[in-house]
């Protein structure tokens, strides 16, 4: 399993279902998630979600014109192989702390994503991390796995 990464894009959208838009910078708010985000919540544990770009190029090569964002996911990782990640392993990102919350998720009833893409990774080859500690977040940051 590779020890580190780096994040590729930073990602929020102001509903839930769709697609994110990159944004510079993305602050991580200790229990709650990225500011600015939908799925920003204390009141659960996917507050922040993270896929890889190995996994979207995989859906391009299938044929699709996705990008980092697409699949609704809030950071776009790189070089971690993030569904192999146990729940609790901690996450050092950028200037934040996280921990694995959540490996993959169910689908909602073919979300935005889904019918504009005609298929979702995000339930397979997602995941998800609550914010231990906050900061910001950027495009290049390094991710350790503590």
């Amino acid at each position: 399993m590779e020890n580190s990464g780096k994040v590729v894009s930073v990602n929020i959208s102001d509903k839930k279902g769709t697609r994110k838009k990159p944004v510079p910078e993305g602050h991580l708010k200790e229990d709650f998630g990225m500011d600015g985000d939908a799925h920003a919540s204390s009141l659960w544990h996917r507050q922040v979600s993270l896929l890889a770009q190995e996994s979207i190029e995989k859906m391009r090569r299938a044929g699709l014109d996705v990008n980092a964002g697409d699949f609704a996911e809030n950071i776009t990782t790189e070089g971690i192989d993030l569904v192999s990640l146990p729940v609790g392993t901690r996450l050092r990102i950028g200037e934040t702390l996280a921990e694995v919350s959540q490996i993959g998720k169910r689908c909602h009833a073919h979300c935005e994503i889904y019918r504009q893409a005609g298929d979702c990774i995000m339930p397979k080859e997602g995941i998800f991390v609550k914010v231990l500690k906050g900061g910001i977040v950027r495009k290049g940051d390094e991710i350790a796995v503590l």
